[in-house]
């Protein structure tokens, strides 16, 4: 594979699009900071098909991206492969409005090929390569130039790399003919909604534990207030306020600006500089919630009595069995909310009581809720037992 100098012009950059948009698939990974900023800072891209390999420098004066970002998210014929992809969707996201497709990431094949949960990318590389991944370069200042051959030579390991052992799995998949699996996964992954930033949606991510409108009406402005207020100084959002100091001032508001020098979290001068003002008029505009907008009970859970969560541990147990005959990733067959509320006596919109999920776990799981299945022991060994072959 031939490697790249580090790309900083346009027109090489150009040339590289051009010949990898020929190319089955690409691989993909990038470098960035987001320490101390609202928005992830992209640092460096790195890229590689099976014959050739670039790191490209987006911080160089004047390089024009639009090639690799056309090729990322408008060429269908290209497969984009990424290793625990989401933030790097999330960069591509930023810079496009919307995500890679189609898209492979190589973390959820591995849980379809029983490598475990969430299988970082120096276990990845040992266990298809053989090779022992230097991680000396992991703690960069990406940000910082020049950036020198050792470092480049790290950043473009990880793709080289992924571009021997995607075909690999691809092989691997077609004959164990789990590659149909995936598709739903990657749809999941690559849903531009997962990376949108909306204020207006921003008090979703912050927990509570009052389902009054009121209370939930003062959340979602203040969130939406910190958001605003973290992208226009381009500031992590606990950076401005944390999560736990916006949920007590959700419960508990005060009445005066003044009373914010007692709110713990918050600096005294809040009670009289000017983001406390605007944190203050965010409380005064605030609306209860309306019916529709609050969340629902979460009656999947089988919080409903004793039974229920006893139903739910039995298809955890279940699941953990299932997983392990098969060889694959627990989270990849079924996820807990899933098993909760098939516990709880939801059927609707599982996806576990859909598709290749049905087959391989959701049909036993049903038939355990619904009393068809049971545990046994045999010969010291936990078994499932149709309850119809159980003697009465």
């Amino acid at each position: 594979m031939h490697i790249h100098p580090l790309i900083t012009d346009s027109a090489t950059l150009a040339n590289l699009c051009a010949r990898m948009s020929q190319a089955d698939f690409v691989c993909i990974d990038t470098e960035f900071m987001r320490e101390n900023t609202f928005w992830p800072e992209l640092c460096l891209i790195q890229i590689a098909d099976v014959n050739e390999a670039a790191a490209i420098d987006p911080l160089a004066p004047g390089l024009d991206m639009s090639p690799l970002l056309q090729l990322m998210v408008n060429n269908e014929d290209v497969l984009k492969v990424f290793h625990a992809g989401g933030q790097d969707l999330e960069i591509v996201y930023n810079l496009t409005g919307t995500t890679p497709h189609p898209l492979f990431d190589t973390q959820v094949a591995a849980m379809a090929l029983g490598q475990g949960e969430q299988v970082g990318y120096s276990n990845l590389v040992d266990a298809w390569l053989g090779i022992t991944v230097d991680k000396g370069a992991r703690f960069t200042d990406w940000s910082r130039r020049p950036l020198d051959a050792r470092q480049i030579e790290y950043a473009i390991g990880d793709v080289t790399h992924l571009a021997k052992i995607f075909p690999k799995m691809l092989e691997r998949l077609r004959k164990t003919g789990r590659g149909a699996w995936l598709d739903q996964e990657m749809e999941r992954l690559g849903d531009p909604k997962n990376y949108a930033n909306d204020p207006e949606e921003a008090w979703r991510r912050i927990k509570v534990p009052s389902r009054k409108p009121d209370v939930l009406g003062r959340l979602k402005a203040l969130a939406r207030w910190r958001e605003i207020e973290a992208r226009g100084k381009d500031l992590p959002r606990g950076r401005i306020v944390k999560d736990e100091t916006i949920a007590d001032l959700a419960g508990h508001a005060p009445k005066r600006q003044a009373d914010l020098a007692k709110v713990r979290g918050l600096s005294a001068t809040w009670a009289q500089n000017d983001i406390g003002a605007r944190l203050m008029a965010a409380l005064e505009h605030a609306e209860p919630m309306s019916a529709d907008e609050l969340p629902s009970r979460d009656d999947r859970k089988p919080g409903m009595g004793k039974d229920g969560a006893l139903v739910a541990d039995l298809l955890k147990l279940l699941l953990k069995i299932r997983s392990k005959e098969i060889d694959v990733a627990a989270r990849l067959l079924a996820r807990t909310d899933d098993l909760d509320a098939l516990a709880a006596g939801q059927r609707e919109g599982l996806s576990i009581l859909q598709g290749w999920r049905f087959e391989q776990f959701g049909r036993d799981a049903l038939d355990l809720v619904e009393g068809r299945l049971a545990f046994a022991v045999v010969n010291g060994k936990l078994k499932m037992t149709r309850t119809e072959d159980i003697a009465v």
